[in-house]
């Protein structure tokens, strides 16, 4: 049977290993050992510890030849038409999108699968769309990807009201108490949209999937970012029923890229207003008579031609997951983060203080695989996140630093105020990620992200902790 447990003389490891594999044995799976064994190999073959999959999944190397092979087997043409090649690609579309929805449980006779080019375009699709107006509101997280928080311009620019509700340090959890009163708050006849992610791309924080319904229970329509939630956990769209949820496939399965999904409530589909439309969203257009009829569903929706050969890629990498490995993948990456979080709180310097300062939950209560934290000096000093990035470049370990596009959590976790940020501004007619380091040095300006997915083992866990023990004083 392969294994995922390297063969190694190094005693520590062994010892380690040992007593994870007592403590944590929900993190045994034969398959997923083969898994690594076989599809991701190369993994080991060429010395990567890969901690990025909250940035992006890693391929399984069967997933990429048996869609080589589908490719290789026909001709498939551009599904905009009717001839033979894209009649087979069209089936293979509607196959897909019919796949997608019934990965996350969706009834098809009240969800709309619509294909993008990624989670942003997605969530973009809805920010242009959507109906602000004078008296609606925008309501989101301070704890949301940039591509959550640029909707608001689009709300601003039509009169719509923007609001935040902040996160709270150490655990970076919204206060339930201060979300209820802004779900609360008077609306008038203006349409209201609340925005949040099911799970934080900075802290791993899994936010409720109960506030779906709290909110709509209230008249509002709800976005859920399912981005870095969907890689892990399984997503039931019959026992939770958000308006919008948006998606990247290669952060599920590592391939393909280039494909996302905006999954939809056709009611509140249908009252979206694109603003404007292009080749395969139109029904008729006319340049004699300046009109278009759009097409009815997720076409009016998919702007120009879809990256369709990877579409099939979608389904079949869907597929693996459904075979039972999501809830195996799930309690792997639990075991491995609550190693983790356990070792980074142990590590000190030889003064006694921490070496690590973790953003978020502290154990597997309530969050993810991702674990944001910075690195303390002996005398308590921040070490630029970027020194442990250049250390774990040379030590072939591919983690991510900075604020994950996600400048809310980030401020909030290093204690940045909004006045702080606006004596920054009041300064520099132009903020870069240089000016900013320079107005916060003593803050920071981000954190050290680590995260475990699919293909991820105790060895890349430990080599971590190994390289962070270096850093100790």
């Amino acid at each position: 049977m392969p294994t995922a447990v390297p063969v190694t003389d190094d005693p520590a490891y062994t010892s380690a290993y040992a007593a994870f594999a007592r403590d944590h044995p929900g993190y045994a799976s034969a398959e997923l050992d083969a898994a690594r064994a076989t599809d991701f190999a190369r993994l080991d073959r060429s010395g990567d510890v890969y901690l990025d999959y909250t940035g992006g999944g890693v391929y399984a190397e069967s997933h990429v030849r048996e869609h080589a092979d589908l490719l290789t087997s026909a001709v498939f043409g551009n599904p905009h038409s009717t001839n033979p090649t894209s009649q087979a690609m069209t089936e293979l579309t509607e196959s897909a999108r019919r796949a997608v929805l019934a990965h996350f449980r969706a009834d098809p006779e009240e969800y709309v699968a619509v294909f993008t080019p990624n989670a942003s375009g997605a969530l973009k699709l809805v920010a242009e769309s959507y109906p602000f107006a004078p008296g609606g509101t925008f309501l989101l997280t301070y704890d949301n990807h940039n591509s959550v928080n640029g909707i608001r311009e689009f709300a601003r620019a039509r009169g719509a009201e923007v609001g935040y509700v902040p996160v709270r340090p150490p655990d970076m959890r919204v206060d339930d108490d201060t979300l209820r009163r802004a779900l609360d708050a008077p609306g008038v006849a203006a349409r209201r949209l609340f925005a949040y992610p099911a799970q934080s791309n900075f802290s791993g924080v899994l936010h409720p999937l109960a506030w779906v319904a709290r909110a709509k229970e209230r008249g509002w329509d709800v976005l859920l970012d399912a981005a870095a939630y969907a890689p892990t956990h399984a997503l039931d769209l019959r026992a939770v029923r958000p308006d919008f949820v948006t998606l990247s496939f290669y952060k599920m399965l590592g391939y393909p890229t280039g494909v996302g999904a905006l999954l939809a409530r056709r009611e509140a589909l249908a009252a979206l207003r694109r603003p404007w439309f292009a080749g395969g969203t139109i029904a008729y257009a006319s340049v004699s008579e300046p009109r278009h009829d759009l097409h009815e569903g997720a076409e009016a929706f998919e702007d120009g031609t879809l990256n369709y050969l990877a579409l099939p890629a979608v389904e079949s990498g869907l597929r693996r997951l459904a075979n039972g490995h999501q809830a195996a993948i799930d309690a792997r990456v639990t075991a491995l983060t609550g190693w983790t979080l356990a070792r980074l709180a142990a590590l000190r310097h030889g003064n006694g203080r921490p070496l690590v300062q973790v953003y978020g939950p502290l154990d597997t209560a309530g969050r993810g695989g991702a674990i944001a934290f910075n690195l303390l000096r002996a005398a308590g000093v921040l070490i630029d996140h970027r020194e442990v990035e250049r250390a774990a470049n040379r030590e072939r370990i591919s983690l991510r630093t900075g604020c994950f596009c996600n400048p809310g959590a980030g401020e909030a976790a290093l204690g940045i105020s909004s006045g702080e940020l606006a004596s920054c501004f009041s300064v520099h007619d132009r903020m870069t990620i240089d000016t900013f380091r320079g107005c916060l040095s003593d803050k920071g300006s981000g954190a050290v992200r680590v995260s475990f997915g699919h293909a991820s083992t105790f060895s890349d866990a430990f080599a971590l902790v190994r390289l962070l023990e270096g850093f100790r004083a």
